[in-house]
């Protein structure tokens, strides 16, 4: 698959998840095949500022190849400022954010609200595709609620404003998270559209994974929640046999974060993780209490031994 000039490993990418596609989450993720990482969600106007925090997202592993930024922005204007300084070079693919519900990104006329406003969205994707040497994508919902579902229509102005592909998450802004995601969405929108689509939602296995691309049409499927606490399902995707010792996983998430921050910072960013990473364990609700409470690595460790070994 290709996006652009860039060839892709595999049509199975890493979706970008705030606050869970950190630095070493993607980097094991590239490590065990998927085809394309993409970081958080980066402010342009925390870039435009300098913002400290906003910077820290851009940090990236070298496995990372090819990698993504994922941007979020509503005012044109600010493309060129930030695209003349470095920050953005080191990534082969520029996404921009137009899906994400939550309420205070929305509120701010960004994310998913743009669906609302194409006229605007248009404006930015034009921007970015001008002062961007790198391909620009696009991932958006179905719409923004059951009553304004217009993913085709925005994937077509999408291409007409330069996106070298775009990726459908199949819910709408309205349902968040929740319910289920409509596949026949992605498909209209594959028709419609000559850049390739990669599709979004509900697919956790190879057989979800296939079903989807045989449905749609879709040229890749791009892996979000599915890939949490279980980045080795890119091997699975690919149709490559595992044998996984999660307790090693987690262990290495932790070291490559440890590179970026201290590890008091680490500690309490590898909480979520090790909640999914332990999600299908017996008697996960009494094991997270104690590893999210526990301040003390080598302590987690050994529980984390302790469970899987039994």
């Amino acid at each position: 698959m290709e996006i652009g000039n860039v060839k892709l490993k595999s049509k199975f990418t890493l979706a970008p998840m705030a606050g869970f596609t950190d630095v070493g989450f993607r980097s094991l993720c590239a490590k065990f095949g998927a085809g394309l990482t993409t970081t958080e969600m980066v402010s342009l106007k925390g870039l435009l500022y300098n913002n400290a925090d906003t910077k820290n997202l851009l940090v990236f592993e070298n496995n990372e190849q090819p990698k993504s930024v994922q941007i979020f922005l509503r005012e044109p204007e600010l493309v060129k400022q930030v695209f003349e300084k470095e920050f953005l070079q080191p990534f082969d693919i520029i996404d921009i954010n137009m899906g994400c519900p939550v309420p205070k990104i929305v509120k701010e006329g960004m994310g998913s609200a743009l669906m609302k406003e194409p006229d605007v969205a248009k404006k930015v994707i034009e921007a970015v595709v001008k002062h961007s040497k790198k391909p620009v994508t696009v991932k958006f919902r179905s719409g923004f609620d059951f009553s304004n579902i217009n993913a085709v229509d925005f994937a077509k102005m999408c291409e007409d404003s330069g996106a070298s592909a775009v990726c459908v998450h199949g819910r709408t802004r309205e349902q968040m998270y929740s319910g289920k995601a409509d596949w026949n969405i992605i498909a209209e929108v594959v028709k419609a559209v000559s850049i390739p689509v990669l599709g979004n939602g509900d697919v956790t296995n190879k057989i979800e994974a296939d079903k989807m691309i045989n449905e749609t049409g879709c040229s890749g499927v791009a892996i979000g929640r599915g890939a949490l606490g279980k980045p080795w399902i890119f091997s699975e995707l690919n149709g490559n046999d595992i044998n996984v010792n999660i307790v090693d996983v987690i262990k290495e998430h932790y070291k490559i974060l440890c590179k970026y921050e201290n590890h008091k910072i680490v500690l309490l960013n590898m909480r979520k993780h090790l909640a999914s990473y332990i999600s299908n364990v017996r008697g996960a609700k009494q094991l997270r209490q104690q590893l999210t409470t526990s301040n003390d690595i080598n302590e987690i460790f050994f529980l984390l031994e302790k469970v899987f070994t039994n």
